[in-house]
């Protein structure tokens, strides 16, 4: 079992410093699987889950967007926003999801599709995330 240290930071402070055996995240090319010993590299994330993997425990995280940086034995993911799974608010989560379908059927002049359209997702992405707790 190689671990290696994992570091999930975001505006507001860390939200994982741990030793994990893979990071898995989806970048703007596509998913990533990270173990010990991975090439290093920097790559875009997208709105989406991360998942991290230890022995016998799997932990999730809804992120929008930032960076991962693999690096010798170390995985660094600077996130607009993460939140683990268990402290996601799934009634909150389910609101956000309503107000930009709304605003998304709703066709006024004023209003940015685009980010009707990136609530949407964070909001979908939070739900998904939630249900693995």
């Amino acid at each position: 079992m190689n671990e290696f240290d994992v570091s999930i930071v975001t505006p507001d402070g860390s939200v994982v410093t741990e030793k994990f055996e893979m990071v898995s995240a989806r970048t703007a090319a596509g998913d990533i699987g990270v173990m010990a010993g991975h090439i290093p590299l920097v790559a875009p994330l997208t709105i989406g889950a991360v998942r991290l993997k230890k022995a016998n425990k799997t932990e999730w995280l809804a992120v929008s967007g930032g960076f991962l940086e693999v690096r010798h034995d170390q995985v660094t993911i600077l996130a607009q926003s993460a939140e683990r799974a268990e402290t996601i608010d799934l009634a909150r989560a389910q609101e956000a999801k309503k107000r930009a379908e709304h605003r998304l059927s709703t066709k006024v002049e004023s209003m940015d599709d685009a980010r009707a359209d990136l609530a949407l997702q964070r909001a979908i992405n939070r739900m998904n995330v939630a249900s693995h707790r």
